[in-house]
C-alpha cells in the first residue's frame, strides 16, 4: 500500500524545500539539486498515491493534476513577469509540450504498461471520450484558431477574442470536473478497482501526505526552473535548439504525476492512469490559459498562441488517434506504440525543424 510509512518520501520534500532555499540565498549546485530533484519527484508519487487511497477515485487523480497545473501555472507567469520580451510565446511553447507529452509520451506509456499486464484491458470508454472531446475543442480553440482570424494580424487574437477563449476555457473545464465528481462520476469510476474501507489510510496520515505533496511540488517545480540555465547552456553547447529547455522543464514538472500514472497502469488500474492523464491535459489548458490572459491584460503584452504548421499536423495527429485508441474501452501494447511513435516524431521536428 502507499500509505505504508516511508520515512524516504518524508524527508526527501524538507530536503527540497532547503536545497530551494538555498538557491535564493545565492547557494547553487547543480549536480545537487538534480539528485535531490529525483528524490523529490518520487516522494510527490507516493504523498499522491497516499491522498488518492484516502479519497478515492476520481477525487486522488483530480487533486495531483490540480495541484500540478497550478504550480506549473504560477511558474509560466512568473516567467512572463520576469521576461516580457520571451512572454508572447512562452505560454503557448510550454501548454503544446505539456500537451504532446501527456497525450504521446505519457498517455502511450501508460498503455503499453497497461497492456504488459494483461493482452487486454478495459476501462469506461464513456468518461474517457468525454474527456478527449473536451480537450480536442480546447487544443483548436486556443492553439489552431487563433492562426485563422482576421481581426489582429498574426497569430493572436484581439483583445475580445482572447477574453471570450480564456472564459469559456475555464468554463469548460469547471463542467468537466463537476461532471467527473459530481453529475457523471460512474463514467470515470470502475467498481472493480476501490479500495475496501479498512485498507484506506487514516484522516491523519493523508493530511500529512497532502502537505508534504504541495511542499514535494512546489520544490519540484522550483528546482527545474533552477535547472532551467545549466540545461540551456548545456544545449547550446550541443548546437541543439532552444525549444528543448521548453520541453525539458514541461516534462520534469508532469513528472510526478506521469510516474504515478505509469505506476497505476502497471498494477492493473487503467481507468485512473487515464483520468490522470487527460484530467492532467485538461487542467493544463483550461486554468493556464485564463491565467496567462488575465497576465497578458495586466502588462499589454500580445498572446501568440497558434501553432506553427507542422505543430497543427501533430496536434491532429495526435487527436484523431487519441479518439481511436479510447473508441472501444480496450486497448493493447499496439495502441501505446502508435502514441509513442507520434511523440518521437514531436522530438524530431522539434530538433531537425
Amino acid at each position: 500500500m502507499a500509505a505504508e510509512n516511508n520515512r524516504a518520501s518524508d524527508i526527501a520534500p524538507l530536503v527540497g524545500a532547503a536545497i530551494v532555499g538555498l538557491q535564493f540565498a545565492g547557494l547553487s549546485w547543480w549536480w545537487l539539486s538534480t539528485l535531490v530533484l529525483i528524490a523529490t519527484v518520487l516522494a510527490a508519487v507516493h504523498h499522491a498515491e497516499v491522498v488518492a487511497e484516502r479519497v478515492g477515485e476520481p477525487f486522488g487523480t483530480l487533486i495531483l493534476a490540480l495541484a500540478v497545473t497550478v504550480i506549473e501555472t504560477g511558474l509560466i507567469v512568473s516567467l512572463m513577469l520576469a521576461n516580457n520580451e520571451g512572454a508572447a510565446a512562452l505560454a503557448r511553447d510550454t501548454v503544446f509540450a505539456a500537451s504532446m507529452i501527456i497525450l504521446n509520451l505519457l498517455l502511450g506509456m501508460c498503455l503499453i504498461a497497461a497492456g504488459r499486464r494483461t493482452v487486454e484491458q478495459r476501462f469506461i470508454r464513456t468518461g474517457a471520450n468525454a474527456a478527449l472531446s473536451t480537450l480536442a475543442a480546447l487544443l483548436v480553440l486556443t492553439l489552431v484558431l487563433p492562426n485563422f482570424t482576421t481581426s489582429v494580424a498574426g497569430p493572436v487574437f484581439s483583445y475580445v477574442q482572447l477574453a471570450f477563449v480564456a472564459g469559456f476555457a475555464l468554463i469548460l473545464y469547471l463542467t468537466f470536473v463537476f461532471a467527473q465528481t459530481v453529475r457523471h462520476r460512474d463514467y470515470f469510476v470502475r467498481p472493480d478497482t476501490a479500495a475496501p474501507e479498512e485498507c484506506r489510510p487514516t484522516k491523519a496520515v493523508a493530511t500529512r501526505s497532502f502537505a508534504l505533496l504541495l511542499v514535494s511540488l512546489f520544490a519540484v517545480v522550483l528546482l527545474a526552473k533552477a535547472l532551467s540555465k545549466p540545461l540551456e547552456q548545456a544545449i547550446a553547447a550541443a548546437g541543439a535548439p532552444i525549444a528543448l529547455v521548453g520541453i525539458a522543464i514541461a516534462g520534469v514538472v508532469l513528472l510526478p504525476e506521469g510516474l504515478a500514472a505509469v505506476k497505476a497502469a502497471r498494477f492493473g488500474r487503467l481507468q485512473t492512469s487515464l483520468n490522470l492523464a487527460l484530467g492532467s491535459a485538461l487542467a493544463t489548458i483550461g486554468l493556464t490559459i485564463p491565467a496567462v490572459t488575465v497576465v497578458s491584460f495586466m502588462l499589454g503584452l500580445p498572446l501568440a498562441l497558434g501553432l506553427e504548421p507542422k505543430s497543427i499536423v501533430l496536434l491532429a495527429l495526435t487527436l484523431f488517434v487519441g479518439s481511436l485508441s479510447l473508441a472501444r474501452g480496450r486497448v493493447t501494447v499496439l495502441h501505446g506504440m502508435v502514441h509513442l511513435v507520434i511523440f518521437a516524431a514531436y522530438l524530431l521536428v522539434t530538433v531537425l525543424p
